[in-house]
């Protein structure tokens, strides 16, 4: 299955991020944004600010010309949003409290936007003729979250995708500022006490923005963490100081939200604060992938350019000095997961093409290793519902899926998706053999699988299936996780 592709091919097409979002966590009918005109105004002098101090920082002032084409498009949706409130009345709650956020005072990396201005009893129609029936998103709906970059324009595309029905189409989408590397989904609403239906975008840019997924036609995230300052202000720089290439959430303390940076640090966030809690320094290299432990709150997963690996003890980790076990595995690691049914092993790649099943238990090597693509393995999932199935994909554009345990790896299947350099892989939560994959394929660049549909996947796989996994049984936290913390020592 694939998604409808534009008639004319664009110069760059490629798909660098994707991530499936579980069943049931998002509205029905997603609420849509009106903007005053004062409101758009700021939006466009704010932009014009940010470009205005990126240049008096010394940024090639080749780029000015395309900023402003940014800055128009920006404009440009911002008015088409604009059109649907043309009085710039508005009677909905305040739910951010975004008046009174221009008055508070410090430097909180917690920006929380004054765009979205939502009156759930207005009716807003859309100009493009839709089928009303697609526009509800249903209970057995997932949600698949689209990095896409198209020539100079970067955006994410909101899917929907329903198994029974074998559908997939674009719900709606928001433009970014810089192409999306990574992406993660998370309930913790920073302006709510409600679980909400969150992602949290890593870009080019040091900044981190979260978005409200049951906001349609967004502008603006909700709200950023970091910030590269601002002189005129006296805002002081906050966060990374480089892209960001890898999120992972803490489902356990769900204020917390770890991320990688090419600047060679993992910042552990508090999302309440807005702010890094902790800094973590002990990398020579970019780091390029993590992962929080799906059990262990204080455990994280971190894998860096230097060829290392390293499972970290955030209890016993501030910005001084960190407690860690580490790996090294020769090349660059690509991606990491945790094995679900063993809870001290995880799986690591490598940009040579090789993965590896590490014991935490064991420092001094892996269990084993097995070179398993011709290049870099650039998507890595571990079911959490059946047992040893590994999907792996790599830059040679191939998706293969591997039967493995502590010993070695078999391969099941292989197959090219036909989507050029592939760039990320993930698996539904619920339908644990339906993969989505992006590429660098200008003509298709995006597509789903269905592993079932191999009989040989399905004879040596499904029998494991039972629906009822690691994934499925959500765990009760003991009273020791209740009460902890990340600076718990």
């Amino acid at each position: 299955m694939e998604s409808d592709q534009e008639d004319e091919v664009p110069t760059v097409n490629f798909v660098p991020s994707l991530l499936f979002v579980k069943r049931g966590v998002a509205k029905a009918n997603p609420d849509k944004v009106t903007l005053t005109p004062a409101e758009l105004a700021r939006i466009i002098n704010e932009t014009r600010e940010d470009l205005e101090e990126d240049g008096a920082e010394g940024m090639d002032t080749s780029d000015d010309e395309e900023n402003e084409d940014s800055q128009s498009g920006l404009a440009e949706r911002a008015s088409r949003m604009a059109a649907n409130n043309p009085d710039g009345t508005n009677e909905s709650v305040d739910e951010y409290n975004f008046d009174g956020y221009e008055h508070e005072t410090g430097t909180s990396g917690l920006h929380l936007s004054t765009v979205a201005v939502i009156d759930p009893t207005e009716n807003i129609h859309d100009d493009e003729d839709s089928d009303a029936e697609d526009e509800v998103i249903k209970p057995t709906d997932n949600l698949i979250l689209v990095g896409h970059v198209q020539n100079d324009t970067a955006s994410m595309e909101v899917y929907i995708y329903n198994e029974e029905e074998g559908s997939l189409y674009i719900h709606h989408d928001f433009l970014l500022p810089s192409p999306p590397l990574c992406i993660e989904w998370l309930s913790f609403d920073p302006g709510s006490d409600k679980p909400g239906n969150m992602c949290a975008i890593g870009c080019m840019e040091p900044i981190i923005t979260l978005w409200d997924l049951d906001i349609q036609d967004s502008i603006e995230p909700v709200c950023k963490l970091g910030s590269k300052g601002n002189r005129k202000k006296n805002l002081p720089k906050l966060g990374h100081t480089d892209a960001v290439l890898d999120i992972s959430w803490n489902k356990h303390l769900e204020h917390i939200l770890a991320s990688g940076s090419v600047d060679q640090t993992v910042i552990l966030w508090d999302l309440e604060e807005g702010i890094p809690h902790t800094t973590i320094r002990d990398f020579e290299e970019k780091v390029q992938t993590l992962a929080f432990h799906p059990k262990r709150a204080e455990t994280l997963l971190a894998g860096s350019c230097d060829g290392k690996v390293k499972v970290f003890d955030c209890r016993s980790t501030t910005d001084e000095s960190s407690s860690y076990k580490m790996w090294a595995l020769g090349g660059e690691v690509e991606r990491v997961c945790w094995d679900h049914f063993n809870e001290h092993c995880f799986v690591a790649s490598t940009n040579d093409g090789k993965i590896h099943y590490v014991d935490s238990r064991q420092e001094e090597r892996p269990l084993w290793t097995k070179e398993v693509h011709e290049q870099e393995v650039t998507g890595l999932v571990l079911s959490a519902q059946v047992k040893g199935m590994l999907s792996t994909a790599s830059s040679d554009g191939s998706l293969k899926v591997w039967d493995i345990d502590e010993r070695d790896a078999r391969m099941v299947y292989k197959k090219n998706p036909k989507i050029g350099v592939i760039q990320c892989l993930d698996a539904c939560s619920e339908s644990p053999f339906t993969l989505a994959l992006g590429g660098d394929l200008k003509t298709k660049n995006f597509c789903v699988v269905n592993l079932l549909d191999n009989d040989v996947v399905s004879n040596v796989f499904k029998p494991r299936y039972t629906g009822n996994g690691p994934a499925n049984s959500i765990e009760p936290l003991t009273e020791e996780m209740e009460d902890a913390s990340i600076a718990d020592e």
